[in-house]
């Protein structure tokens, strides 16, 4: 109870000042009562009326405003020093006199008759103890408190974690003897290691771009230019970010990693371009004055930079607009994608020419050709080019075979919503059958804990069984949840596996081991912890069972299901007590009587408070506690009555055991009920189809019930038919771009053409990750079709003004030509976006990378695709468009 004490008015408190905690939920609390326990037997022998106790324990922890006096030069307060302190001080309060014969007793409130004050400790038992327990708490196979802090939704974890245990230090020296443990849970501890490793990759990244450049450019100042585009872009992004009130997390350093290609990609092709310019300028009898070079040389690309950037944003778009838990993930992502890529085009059409002509005319006098690497791949690529020109139908024919093949084995990919999280804090629900008792599942719990504990990897456990008083969870005592840890330097896979092992040693118990994310998200999309449910409505419960039943034997069969079970709404045995008015009336009790004086026996009132320094404690009359042993010591309770006397119970009301309902759920003004399950060994997507057909083609819903189909598969359903719709709208929009920019529908339809070919090869991506496609993977595919588009653009472009420059330029000269210039941009986006991902893919799926992991592999795949196609498919295709003399 002194913890409990300690706890509510001391720790909660200062805990709920924190800004950013909404709520601190208490499990295992011993909430302190001043109790006066009552007899019947007692009262009947004393002459006391169960009212008379209600009456005067009520009177003596009485406390109200004193009012004021006036007096000639001030106002003094006046104030009613409380008489009660302790049990002691509570006992010593008189109820009544007794007579000098002792035959009764007068009333407290009337004069009183000569004879010997009747104390409340003559009649009841007055002590300090706890309220029933409501719920317990089992820390490291020890009873204690467990403290959950819930944060406001707009919080930062990191921020409140670190100001809640910087509180919990300060209040140790108040705490004396008492332990405390901050890490039972504590999910800043995976944000913490998913943003270094993040931040590793990306700096990684960033490195293998930079080595990259220079290898292409063969010029450091090239280089340094192309470079500075990094920092500025990223810096831009995060300020942006920061003051519209956002963080920077894994999501939003997740769209900084992938947008680093691109980012590099503007000034890229602007100091491609100029250095280029400024060589042949350099090699004329007359050259033309540096600024007049770079300036012209950065206003020839940069329409097409213009529109190829406003291109990939609309291409990204969508992924901003999704809604629900997916929009909830992916928008930083794309929030923070997009403003990199806008912050490069600033800094491409600003700092970049600046830079360009305070650092290249020099270097471009003396490097007046390429570097090796650049002439190297320039050589091998003509030759490869002019054979895909010479043998087009067949460069085109095979295109279209492997695009067919890729196609075609869609069907044999399965889906699912988030991958799973390597968090190293679990959530686990243990659940026993309604009706057991807290002392009953406590045992269970601590046998578990033992279990646990003794597992290698297993650094903490903690757990809370039933409810707490300002918890979000309304539940009873058979629902348990158990807060395993594992140590981060221990083998996760098979520590996992351990944990797992030792919980499928309850069969009898409904188990879950999720990490705490995983837990979370399935919660928010159905309440309950299940990947796929199926939720029943009907306005009848055992019509709903029925059915229910009827559903869980359908899916049982169904590969790949596991944990399958029917929510358990069940009969409970429940007592009730039926007044029967004609039998109370004779007694002149009404209903209201009764329910006061059975609630008051069994239950106990409040009929006061006590405060003691800041803390206030209820005072509660309530009978002793043989009066709650059986049914029939409950039927055998005095019901005092009007006149005075004592009536039993059962003498004006049935007393009976009956079934009721442990807890009846609704939802859209209709009763529901669950089926749920999780799945294993197949992929969620088939599994969830296989079990909407199995339901909706053999359960036979009467009139009036029907089912809906719920869970992590409906939720990436949902959000895959969004985006698609989204896409559907941002293709449209990239389409009118096209057209604006060539104002030639057979340039438009050429590159919307090859943007699916460019796609196709993410497939391989996807097959290389475990063939499943997550909305990570969507999101790769998003990536791939803007920087697709983009590189198609921007070579279409350069063969357009190729054209309009030099009129003589025709045909697969000019077309050799313009992809000759633009292969060093082309690789070198490729290059710089793929590489800034490979640290990505080399370390898998680390905590953060989750759902980085299958999007980078989409995207490097694609990369690989993308580039083929724009290097050597998209010529052929323009060269099939090109006339003798003119370009479309």
């Amino acid at each position: 109870m002194d913890m409990t004490v300690l706890t509510k008015w001391t720790i909660r408190p200062r805990l709920m000042s924190i800004a950013g905690v909404a709520n601190v939920a208490v499990w295992g609390e011993k909430e302190p009562q001043l109790q006066v326990v009552v007899d019947p037997d007692r009262l009947r022998a004393n002459n006391v009326t169960l009212d008379s106790i209600l009456q005067t324990v009520r009177d003596a922890t009485a406390v109200g405003a004193g009012g004021f006096v006036d007096t000639a030069n001030q106002r003094l307060a006046l104030r009613h020093v409380p008489a009660v302190y302790t049990p002691e001080q509570l006992g010593e309060i008189v109820i009544g006199f007794r007579t000098a014969s002792a035959a009764k007793v007068a009333v407290a409130n009337t004069p009183p008759s000569p004879g010997t004050p009747l104390r409340i400790k003559d009649v009841a038992e007055v002590t300090y103890d706890y309220a029933p327990p409501i719920g317990d708490a089992i820390i490291n196979s020890r009873p204690g408190l467990l403290l959950i802090v819930e944060k406001q939704p707009w919080a930062n974890t990191l921020d409140v974690t670190k100001n809640v245990e910087k509180a919990m230090a300060e209040l140790k020296p108040a705490m004396g003897e008492v332990e405390y443990d901050t890490t039972v849970f504590r999910p800043a501890t995976f944000i913490e290691r998913a943003l270094s490793n993040l931040s590793h990759s990306m700096l990684l990244g960033c490195v293998l771009v930079v080595i990259v450049l220079l290898l292409f450019l063969f010029d450091w100042r090239c280089a340094v230019i192309s470079a500075t585009a990094i920092p500025l872009s990223l810096l831009a992004a995060v300020m942006v970010l920061y003051y519209r009130g956002g963080t920077v997390n894994t999501m939003v350093l997740a769209g900084l990693v992938i947008a680093l290609g691109e980012v590099v990609d503007d000034a890229i092709i602007d100091v491609e371009n100029i250095m280029r310019r400024l060589r042949l300028n350099s090699q004329f009898e007359k050259p033309r004055s540096a600024f007049t070079v770079v300036f012209d040389a950065s206003m020839e690309v940069r329409s097409s930079v213009v529109y190829a950037t406003v291109i990939v944003v609309l291409a990204f778009l969508p992924v901003f607009f999704l809604t629900g838990l997916a929009g909830a993930f992916f928008r930083p992502l794309a929030a923070a994608y997009i403003l990199a890529i806008l912050a490069s085009l600033l800094v491409a059409l600003t700092v970049t020419p600046a830079m360009s002509l305070l650092l290249l005319p020099k270097s471009a006098e003396r490097h007046s050709s390429d570097g090796p690497l650049v002439r190297m791949l320039r050589r091998i690529y003509r030759s490869v080019l002019g054979l895909a020109l010479r043998l087009k139908w067949g460069t085109l024919a095979v295109t279209a075979v492997m695009f067919v093949t890729l196609i075609a084995t869609i069907p044999q990919l399965g889906e699912q919503l988030m991958p799973k999280f390597r968090e190293t804090d679990f959530l686990m629900h243990w659940v026993e059958k309604p009706g057991i008792g807290i002392d009953a599942m406590d045992r269970i719990t601590l046998r578990a804990s033992d279990e646990l504990m003794a597992v290698d990897g297993v650094r903490n456990f903690g757990s809370h069984i039933g409810r707490a008083t300002v918890a979000d969870e309304v539940v009873g005592p058979n629902f348990t949840e158990l807060w395993i840890s594992i140590d981060d330097n221990k083998d996760y896979d098979s520590t996992v596996a351990e944990v797992q092992t030792i919980v499928d040693g309850y069969p009898r118990l409904y188990r879950d081991l999720l990490t705490y994310l995983t837990e979370r998200i399935k919660e928010v999309l159905t309440g309950t912890s299940a990947s796929i449910v199926v939720r029943l409505y009907g306005p009848d419960l055992e019509q709903l069972r029925s059915t229910a039943v009827e559903i869980e034997s359908v899916i049982k069969p169904i590969e790949g299901v596991t944990t399958l079970r029917v929510e358990p709404q069940v009969l409970v045995p429940q007592i009730a007590i039926d007044l029967n008015v004609d039998a109370a009336s004779q007694f002149g009790l009404t209903p209201g009587m009764l329910v006061q004086s059975v609630t008051t026996l069994v239950n106990g009132m409040q009929v006061g408070e006590m405060y003691r320094d800041q803390a206030i404690f209820p005072v509660v009359v309530r009978g002793a506690e043989y009066l709650r042993t059986d049914l029939r010591t409950l039927g055998d309770l005095m019901i005092d009555t009007p006149s005075g006397a004592q009536v039993p119970l059962r003498s004006v009301a049935s007393v009976t055991i009956v079934p009721a309902p442990n807890v009846i759920q609704r939802e859209g003004a209709s009763r529901r009920l669950d089926v749920t399950c999780n799945v294993a060994g197949r992929d969620l997507a088939s599994v969830a189809t296989d079990i909407e057909n199995a339901v909706l083609t053999r359960v036979d819903f009467k009139t009036g019930y029907h089912p809906e189909f719920l869970g992590e598969y409906a939720e990436a359903k949902a959000s895959r038919q969004r985006l698609f719709l989204l896409s559907l709208g941002s293709i449209l929009a990239i389409t009118i771009i096209l057209y604006i920019d060539f104002e030639s529908w057979r340039v438009v339809l050429l590159i919307l053409f090859a943007l699916p070919l460019a796609l196709a090869s993410g497939l391989l991506g996807v097959f290389a990750g475990g063939g499943i496609i997550s909305l990570g993977s969507l999101v790769g595919f998003v990536t791939v079709l803007g920087i697709a588009a983009r590189n198609a653009i921007m070579l279409i472009s350069h063969y357009r003004h190729l054209a309009t420059e030099d009129p003589d330029l025709t045909g697969r000269a000019l077309i050799i030509r313009g992809a000759e210039e633009r292969l060093a941009p082309i690789l070198m986006t490729a290059l710089t976006t793929g590489l800034a991902l490979v640290p990505l893919i080399v370390t898998g799926e680390l905590p953060g990378q989750e759902i980085e992991y299958p999007m980078a592999l989409v995207i490097l795949y694609g990369l690989v695709g993308a580039t083929l196609v724009n290097l050597l498919v998209l010529p052929v295709l323009y060269s099939c468009g090109v006339s003798k003399n003119s370009a479309i």
